[in-house]
């Protein structure tokens, strides 16, 4: 299997194009080769290439912010004397000074298959930005972690965000390359914009099922991605952000496990196999302790539920929804304690007038659900289906494998 910054640096008539173009690079610490070369340094050694800027997006080029919503600098790179931008800094969206620092932007940033995850919000405002400045964009494509399924709500009209890039669910199920073709198409932008695809991925194929597993280093493409489990159940374990809950962030296994000091996992577990026993299919689920050393709950031991993929014999990639199975564990924990303080109000990404889990939900439907008393598995089901069937008709023309 290649990668396309691998493609890229290996194939001259690929960077062809570029010649006499100033390039620029938007990347993050896992933008690396398969012998672990960052795609900065691989550019850098191209005669051909000439690089004159280099963006990062949330939590920086090189990687130096641990928590959410911690911003990066600007710098100007020690060794090549290149302006470094940050897109997670003073700004979220490329400058018209930052547009006229080069003429094509690679884009080669490692996805986790999330709507919520930032790094697809940056590629819709880079192409916006490229589209309204005459630039192109080159995305150098990567796997899909999480693989083609589908699962969640579309975002809903009015709900786009940071965490929220476009009417897409929580599980996308396509690769950055294929992404921009749908942002393009959705957003009618005119601009040059062109993918290197990837040689030999089969995103349908087990073990890995989207990530090439015994043929690639893992490297973690934000602080708390630490392997391809977490990405594998971050599609709903993402959604504790919004909630009082730990998600496991200070831990060793953040966003694979949730909990917090007054829960009852036992009790939980048992709840939610009565609720809807179908949505835990695909996964193995365990009642464990942690106690977080920063973030919710730092300093306090937890009794919490651990999400477990790892083992071929107790995963399912078909069956496997991690947005249900949390959605079902905030449910369990409702009906269990109506009064529970569950979901968390703060200015969630600088949004300061909604709540966190409606943002990450790209609306109030999830919380309505889990919040009405009366409301059962199947009236969950029969919306997330409709959409997620919408989807995958709307995705089918932009998929590049």
């Amino acid at each position: 299997m290649q990668i396309g910054i691998e493609r890229f640096v290996q194939d001259p008539t690929l960077r062809a194009p570029l010649a006499g173009r100033r390039v620029a690079l938007l990347a993050h610490p896992a933008s690396v080769a398969r012998d672990l070369t960052h795609s900065l340094d691989a550019l850098v050694a191209l005669p051909d290439v000439k690089l004159t800027a280099a963006f990062g997006p949330q939590h920086g080029l090189r990687g130096d912010k641990q928590d959410n919503m911690v911003e990066s600098p600007d710098f100007t790179d020690p060794q090549l004397g290149i302006p470094v931008f940050s897109l997670y800094g003073e700004v979220r969206r490329p400058t018209d000074a930052m547009m006229d620092t080069f003429d094509v932007l690679l884009v080669d940033l490692q996805d986790l298959g999330c709507r919520i995850y930032t790094f697809i919000t940056t590629l819709r405002y880079v192409l916006e930005a490229a589209a309204g400045h005459g630039k192109a964009v080159w995305v150098l494509d990567r796997p899909n972690p999480a693989g083609r399924p589908v699962e969640g709500t579309l975002l809903q009209p009015g709900w786009e965000s940071f965490v929220g890039a476009g009417p897409m669910p929580m599980r996308h199920g396509m690769t950055m390359g294929e992404l921009g073709h749908w942002f393009i198409a959705q957003l009618g932008l005119d601009l040059e914009y062109r993918v290197i695809p990837m040689a030999g991925w089969y995103p349908d194929e087990g073990p890995g099922h989207g990530w090439p597993i015994g043929e690639r280093t893992w490297v973690n493409p934000s602080p708390n991605a630490p392997n391809l489990w977490m990405a594998r159940a971050y599609a709903g374990t993402v959604m504790l952000e919004g909630t009082t809950l730990s998600e496991g962030r200070g831990t060793t296994r953040p966003l694979e496990l949730f909990g917090a000091p007054d829960i009852d996992a036992q009790r939980l577990m048992a709840d939610m196999q009565q609720i809807a026993p179908q949505w835990l299919a695909g996964c193995r689920l365990r009642a464990c302790w942690f106690e977080p050393t920063f973030h919710k709950h730092a300093g306090q031991l937890c009794a919490g539920v651990q999400i477990h993929v790892e083992d071929p014999t107790h995963y399912d990639h078909q069956a496997f929804r991690p947005w249900r199975l949390q959605a079902l564990a905030f449910k369990a924990l409702r009906l269990q304690s109506p009064d529970y303080p569950l979901w968390r109000d703060f200015p969630y990404e600088y949004e300061h007038d909604r709540l966190a889990i409606d943002l990450i939900n790209g609306g109030p439907s999830l919380r309505e659900w889990v919040d009405n008393p009366c409301a059962i598995a199947g009236d969950l089901d029969t919306i997330a289906c409709a959409d997620e069937a919408a989807w995958l008709e709307s995705r089918q023309p932009f998929l590049l494998y």
